[in-house]
């Protein structure tokens, strides 16, 4: 049988307590990544390697957290926004993300924000049902 969306959270805020030194009550769902536990680049990939323990999954590179490679290409950022193009190809390659408040200002340094617990447990969630 499957886990919960309540269990994937639990375990997903242990691996985060973990990878960055929190308590419990920081990782909460609409907490993000960086902005509000502190998170940085090199935490990335401490994060995925212990998801991938923690839930026996495979999270291939880029992923999780793909924004790096998109940033870079000048079809989908241009003057530091993010275009409708730009907008489409994050949202395929995360589905695991909510865009909706990110889509009336889609401000480039805002992308950080998109990063949050619930994103990482929506994406636990689907790779766990063999949706992603």
């Amino acid at each position: 049988m499957g886990m919960s969306r309540e269990e994937i959270f639990e375990e997903v805020q242990e691996v985060l307590m973990d990878a960055l030194g929190l308590d419990d009550d920081e990782v909460t769902e609409e907490a993000t990544l960086m902005g509000d536990l502190g998170a940085e680049s090199i935490d990335f990939l401490d994060i995925v390697f212990r998801l991938e323990k923690s839930f026996g999954i495979k999270v291939p590179r880029e992923e999780l957290f793909p924004a790096e490679s998109l940033m870079n290409n000048p079809e989908y950022v241009s003057g530091g926004k993010v275009t409708p193009k730009g907008l489409a190809e994050f949202r395929d390659k995360m589905p695991h993300t909510d865009f909706s408040s990110f889509e009336n200002d889609p401000d480039i340094n805002k992308l950080p924000d998109l990063f949050t617990v619930r994103a990482v447990v929506n994406f636990v969630e689907l790779k766990l049902n063999g949706a992603a």
